[in-house]
């Protein structure tokens, strides 16, 4: 296949001032044609349908194969030569590809996708291989400009696609034979106040219970919390969640029970009889989870259970990217990474008191939490522009939450409620 781009639709009108890199396409010609020997392979191997501008495609592929769109190929290609997986989805934010089902495509990308580069060829990836920008590591001094990236882009932005509850991370839903989850649009209000009420519960968290929550969210834990009769204290450094949850405390009649504060995890104080934190770790920076887990220690009352609920990866790809600066870090979530089981058991044991006392995993129904808020993003574009975040903002979160979903859907990514305390408190 050439690498010189034929004519296609129009892209994206691109700002460079908000998305340089998206705005310029590298030329790369040397990377670009290996690049494209790449295609060629990932195609045959994975059975891809990968169409050309002119309706051709680049091989064979069964009628019902996954599919990728290219609209143009020569811009693709010199990115994912300069760029290796940052510069694949730079062109979709520029609108180079697409795909008809981009969960489906990206899925079987994700499914061992070491196998993707042909052995004995791995140093290529020298090539394109940065490691995270230090201004984006997240200590004291950086976090919260990394969470205000994310979560203080608009709570209205978040609203459009998240549930009533406004609960950003994985629900869990009542399942059927398999066991599969069973899932509308219309259960996962309750499905999020399931997975809430397990946490609480693995906390032992009921009437007079001293809890603390690291990382707010929008407060829908801290109200079902102050509800059961606990006295809560919940941190977070985005201030537009800040903000909301406490308005949406008050509306619920716990004002006088739950507290948010604008605070680092670090700087943390007293003591609580429970701990919890949602798909907060993944915030922490491996250089920083001893910190993390030796805060949830000091701050940990005698008797006293953590909760943690963690999206997880297997550990020995785990420790294969933990110095990559990837496209999620570098367009979604600044300064994260997410951690293996095994290292959570590892760093809890090394660094603290705290045992991992059971583990919990329920990736499948992340998998179809994505797929809600996913098809909520995708529905509600309009609204999107609405607010003020142009079409590569728009491509960028949907093939944020499709990325994500394909993740769960192929195993490469799992999820944990966690239960830690000191040895004699059992499960």
């Amino acid at each position: 296949m050439t690498t010189t781009a034929s004519p296609a639709r129009p892209a994206p009108v691109v700002d460079p001032a908000r998305w340089p890199d998206v705005a310029r396409v590298p030329h790369v010609p040397l990377r670009a044609a290996l690049a494209g020997r790449l295609l060629h392979r990932a195609a045959a191997r994975r059975g891809l349908r990968v169409e050309l501008p002119d309706g051709r495609t680049l091989r064979p592929a069964p009628a019902d194969a996954p599919v990728l769109r290219l609209h143009r190929p020569g811009d693709f290609l010199h990115r994912i030569g300069a760029g290796g997986l940052i510069g694949f989805g730079e062109s979709y934010q520029a609108g180079d590809w697409d795909s008809p089902d981009l969960v489906a495509l990206l899925t079987e990308l994700a499914t061992a996708p070491e196998t993707l580069v042909p052995a004995g060829t791995q140093w290529l990836r020298r090539l394109h291989v940065r490691r995270p920008p230090t201004a984006e590591l997240p200590t004291a001094a950086n976090a919260p400009r990394n969470i205000h990236r994310h979560y203080d882009l608009s709570n209205d932005l978040f609203a459009l696609f998240l549930d009533p509850t406004m609960t950003y991370s994985s629900a869990v839903f009542p399942v059927g034979p398999g066991p599969v989850p069973l899932v509308t649009r219309d259960v996962l209000p309750a499905a999020q106040h399931r997975k809430i009420d397990r946490l609480l519960d693995l906390a032992r968290v009921g009437p007079g219970t001293r809890l603390l929550e690291i990382g707010t969210g929008w407060g829908e834990l801290a109200v079902r919390a102050a509800a059961r009769g606990a006295r809560v204290v919940s941190l977070t450094l985005s201030e537009e969640q800040l903000l909301l949850a406490r308005r949406r405390i008050a509306d619920a009649g716990q004002a006088g029970r739950a507290e948010v504060r604008l605070c680092d995890y670090r700087a943390a104080e007293g003591a609580y009889d429970a701990v919890v934190s949602v798909e907060m770790i993944e915030a922490v920076g491996r250089p920083f989870w001893p910190e993390y887990f030796a805060t949830l220690d000091r701050v940990l009352a005698p008797g006293g259970r953590v909760a943690l609920q963690a999206i997880t990866m297997p550990h020995d790809r785990m420790l294969a990217t933990s110095r990559t600066y990837t496209w999620i870090l570098k367009y979604v979530f600044p300064g994260g990474r997410i951690p293996s089981l095994r290292a959570v058991e590892e760093t809890a044991a090394h660094a603290t008191r705290l045992r991992v006392v059971r583990a919990d995993a329920f990736g499948p129904h992340y998998a179809e939490t994505l797929r809600l808020w996913r098809e909520r993003f995708t529905e509600r574009s309009a609204q999107v522009a609405d607010l003020g975040f142009d079409e590569v903002f728009r491509r960028t979160w949907e093939f944020y939450l499709a990325y994500s979903e394909a993740g769960f859907r192929s195993g490469y990514l799992d999820v944990h409620q966690v239960l830690l305390a000191r040895e004699g408190v059992g499960p």
